[in-house]
């Protein structure tokens, strides 16, 4: 950590301290207390639903509840891998060395890719990050969304919906529903500083963020939350064999963020006018791999390692009203903004083409993204109707665009600046999207749930999908039911799948200069190669499973299959003498390796997750909470189509194969404990992670990797009423995970001379053994 980290940090955590002694404020919290692990369940959710909300273990559909105390426990400093570690059907890989992982960080659901779980914030669906994972990573071909732009002070809760939903909420549902619910308080706050650094020394991190809530009028509310958060990078890279010293930077990346939130209710009209927004700054730098002295040597005779910095500046805006009509009916009109631009450039590298005048920085361009969401909604409860029921129609209108801002000549000229060329030619798209829905809920009798929803989307780029959902279940008594689902889905391909263009030269062995592109599939060239408009991906859902309550214990397990067919991927680069000979034939004499999107794959993933809470008072002072979690999702390829026009060389070899089915761990399981007695409190997380292959650099081998165990500790003091100290470490036990182990011929360590201390599919990453502390004040 550097000076400059240190003083705020002792700057801030005097600053609240003088705050919080001779503030003369109550106290006041307006949330549920989620150390209850009954609390927690019996949290009423709005996800899965378009009636007046449910306790989680009420729903026909599992959904967990992940608080805000629950996420924050812990000390991590990104939501993303704090939903990893207490969720065990959330997976977050971290990758450190690629252009575009290593600076976003979306989550995957059971399994599948991070653009088959659709985000909302408050109900509203979230924009997804302008960057589109091309590189060799868990995820590739797809844009998810960067939860690691939200503040994490501003998140009330996270509801998670772990079933097919498209019916429902539109594309991407296919694995489930994300729905982050910011918090809501008219008064009170909390503000905090946090500090930490890693067993090695390195990733010194400090965190300063808080929140406060304000009364509007007499009944509405604003609430204010913010976050900075300044993070060293960490390198685990082993000594590079050909050299004799570490040539390669492997682990977390340098990041600073800055992000701020407001969620604000207020009585209009006889309704109530409601908004939310959030914006953040993420600068972040990461490097790509290391390239040997014979590549410059003119310039850096000892060899260089490119570094990536991204810029990425992403915001939404929402705002609506809903009212309650005489009737019954309930009116709910919104619209929804969203924005991310990444802004790309590369330094300490060099455009090889470009010979001993090469400039060593460029400017690499930017992708922008961006997403207008207008929602309607009626609804109404019909209580006298059976044991009662709801009725809720509506539609939705969806505008998208995705663009690019071209680099500067030098970036992209000749071989390109190494690591990362950037963006030409510039390239722009948009969209329209409108929708239809119908969504019931009845009760025959008291016991019977069922529910059905039926939605039809239109898109005017590549045609229209229809989905439905049928649910029920049935509480056999107060302490038993059985709950199931089925229904169909669909994921449009993305505008940045649609859009997206790089085209980039390379050196070969020889010296002569490649051209490679990646290309949509309506240019003339991906055409020629066999390419076709994309389609949507569709999916078939079924899952049942049963609950079982009784006081402050629960018991769920649920069993569940989801058929995808015309999976979206990216293809292997097409190159040879195949291909140079059809784009003679046509003319064509500036490309000679070509990869683009094809609807090339048919999928079946099935699991089953069991979920246990309980809570209990141990002695008169002390209270005791658990939880177990367990997650197995397995995923096959069904069927992968031939190119027709290019019939040797398949869409996906052994390695992307391995990114779409076996790269992560089909098992995990979480351990939670939390034991509160007076002002201290103990915190205790347990993740096993199971087993999952790494596919080397050849394409060629396979190898699986371990399962391993991190466990996290904290601990928590109540000072005063104002004052709170937290501290912790994670991952106690320095556990990393194995290093892939070939024989002499293995690629792995020719290409890098073993640099690599394990492939970038780890969920549990490089750091190793970390502490924290936090300094927190209420008022």
């Amino acid at each position: 950590m550097n000076i400059l980290s240190f003083r705020t940090l002792l700057i801030c955590g005097s600053s609240m301290i003088a705050l919080a002694g001779t503030s003369a404020a109550q106290v006041v919290s307006q949330q549920v207390d989620m150390s209850d692990s009954t609390a927690v369940q019996e949290t009423i959710v709005v996800t899965g639903t378009r009636g007046q909300g449910r306790a989680a273990l009420e729903s026909s559909a599992p959904i967990s509840v992940l608080d805000s105390k629950e996420l924050s426990d812990l000390g991590f400093g990104d939501l993303s891998r704090a939903m990893m570690y207490v969720e065990p059907s959330i997976n977050y890989p971290r990758a450190a060395t690629t252009a575009t992982t290593a600076n976003s960080r979306p989550i995957t659901l059971r399994g599948l890719s991070p653009d088959q779980t659709l985000v909302l914030v408050n109900g509203k669906r979230r924009h997804a990050t302008s960057i589109l994972n091309i590189n060799n990573t868990v995820g590739r071909g797809s844009a998810g969304v960067d939860f690691d732009i939200l503040p994490t002070t501003s998140v009330q809760r996270v509801e998670v919906l772990r079933d097919g939903a498209a019916a429902q909420y539109g594309s991407d549902a296919i694995a489930g529903v994300v729905n982050v619910i910011l918090r809501e308080a008219d008064q009170g706050g909390m503000a905090f500083v946090q500090g930490g650094v890693t067993e090695e020394g390195d990733g010194g991190n400090v965190i300063v963020g808080g929140w406060a809530g304000h009364k509007l009028a007499d009944d509405g509310f604003v609430t204010l939350s913010g976050e900075y958060r300044n993070q060293d990078s960490t390198n685990r890279a082993n000594i590079d064999q050909r050299f004799d010293r570490v040539t390669y930077q492997i682990g977390d990346p340098d990041i600073e963020v800055g992000s701020l939130a407001i969620n604000a209710g207020l009585p209009f009209l006889q309704g109530e006018l409601y908004g939310f927004a959030t914006v953040s700054r993420k600068d972040s730098v990461n490097p790509a791999g290391f390239r040997t002295p014979d590549n410059a040597p003119e310039i850096f005779p000892n060899g260089y390692l490119p570094k990536i910095n991204a810029v990425v500046t992403d915001y939404s805006v929402a705002l609506g009203w809903r009212k309650e009509w005489d009737s019954g009916w309930l009116f709910d009109l919104s619209n929804t903004f969203g924005s991310d631009k990444a802004e790309f450039s590369v330094f300490e590298t060099v455009n090889r083409s470009l010979g001993e005048s090469s400039p060593t920085e460029f400017n690499s361009g930017a992708v922008q993204y961006e997403q207008n969401t207008t929602d309607l909604v009626l609804s109404r409860a019909f209580d006298s109707l059976g044991a009662g029921g709801n009725v809720a129609f509506g539609a939705q209108y969806r505008h998208e665009s995705y663009k690019s801002d071209e680099g500067q000549e030098s970036a992209f000229s000749g071989s390109g600046a190494d690591g990362f060329a950037g963006f030409s030619p510039a390239f722009h798209g948009s969209r329209g999207a409108i929708a239809g829905f119908v969504d019931v809920e009845f009760r025959p009798v008291e016991p019977l749930l069922l529910s059905g929803a039926v939605r039809h989307d239109d898109y005017d780029d590549f045609g229209s999908a229809t989905t439905w959902r049928a649910a029920g279940r049935y509480d056999f008594t107060d302490w038993f039911a059985i709950r199931t689902s089925v229904g169909t889905g669909f994921r449009a391909p993305s505008l940045q799948q649609q859009q997206f263009q790089l085209v980039s030269g390379a050196l070969n062995s020889s010296g002569q200069l490649t051209t490679v592109g990646t290309l949509p599939v309506d240019h003339p060239v991906a055409q020629l190669l066999g390419a076709q408009s994309l389609q949507a991906e569709t999916s078939d859902n079924f899952s049942a499973g049963f609950v079982v309550r009784n006081g402050n214990l629960s018991f769920t397990a649920d069993w569940f299959t989801i058929d995808i067919d015309d999976r979206i991927v990216l293809s292997e680069q097409f190159g040879g003498q195949d291909v140079t000979d059809i784009l003679l034939a046509a003319g064509i004499t500036n490309f000679q390796q070509v990869r683009f999107f094809s609807n090339a794959t048919d999928t079946t993933t099935e699991g089953y997750e069991f979920a246990f809470r309980w809570n209990g008072d141990l002695t008169e002072d002390a209270k005791l909470g658990l939880s177990l979690g367990y997650a197995h999702s397995e995923t096959d390829l069904k069927t992968l189509r031939p190119n027709v026009v290019l019939p040797s060389q398949p869409y996906l070899q052994n390695r992307s194969i391995t990114f779409l089915t076996r790269a992560q761990p089909e098992d995990k399981a979480t351990v939670e404990a939390d034991l509160d007695f007076g002002a201290v409190s103990l915190q205790a997380n347990g993740t096993w992670f199971g087993p999952y292959d790494f596919s080397g650099f050849g394409n060629t081998l396979v190898q699986e990797i371990r399962d391993k165990i991190v466990i996290d500790l904290s601990g928590s003091w109540q000072i005063n009423d104002r004052i709170s100290l937290n501290a912790g470490v994670q991952n106690i036990g320095d556990t990393y995970p194995d290093q892939p182990v070939f024989n002499s011929l293995g690629p792995i360590i020719a290409a890098t001379g073993g640099s690599f201390p394990s492939g970038e599919e780890t969920p549990i990453g490089l750091n190793g053994r970390t502490y924290f502390v936090r300094l927190s004040a209420s008022f």
